[in-house]
């Protein structure tokens, strides 16, 4: 199994960070060219556990169905088609760092190309590098 994660502090309070990672129609935001639908609502309703969100751009069309959804803590996920590599999964944790937040994301994947890590690693960091623009664009700053 490959993995990587990457990390970040955000001087914006986990509460704010939640609001934006868990709204999936919102990830549109992130990334300019992109549109995220829901395809099936998840529990609690619509973002929970079992939600089915597609990912389509220019020449991407990804599923993903959520696996793990605890308020202002953790979202998980795992490719459901769309993604080149066995066994794709995400997931992102906020904590608590003062007034801000720890952001973590992680990505693992079955393969056994030399090199999947330096992949992986490159994809968390630019999920996330996404996730604190849009953060820092539309939430309040911790005082």
């Amino acid at each position: 199994m490959a993995q990587a994660r990457a990390v970040r502090e955000i001087d914006v309070s986990v509460p704010a960070v939640w609001a934006i990672l868990a709204d999936h129609r919102g990830m549109s935001r992130w990334a300019p060219g992109l549109k995220v639908e829901l395809e099936r609502d998840g529990e609690p309703a619509p973002n929970g556990v079992g939600a089915i969100r597609t990912i389509t751009g220019p020449a991407t069309h990804i599923r993903e169905e959520v696996t793990a959804f605890e308020p202002e803590v953790r979202l998980a996920y795992r490719a459901l088609s769309g993604v080149p590599l066995p066994d794709w999964r995400g997931e992102v944790e906020l904590a608590e760092h003062g007034a801000g937040t720890v952001i973590r994301w992680s990505l693992s994947c079955r393969s056994p190309l030399p090199g999947i890590d330096f992949l992986l690693r490159g994809m968390a960091s630019v999920l996330l590098a996404g996730l604190v623009r849009a953060v820092r664009k539309h939430a309040p700053v911790s005082s």
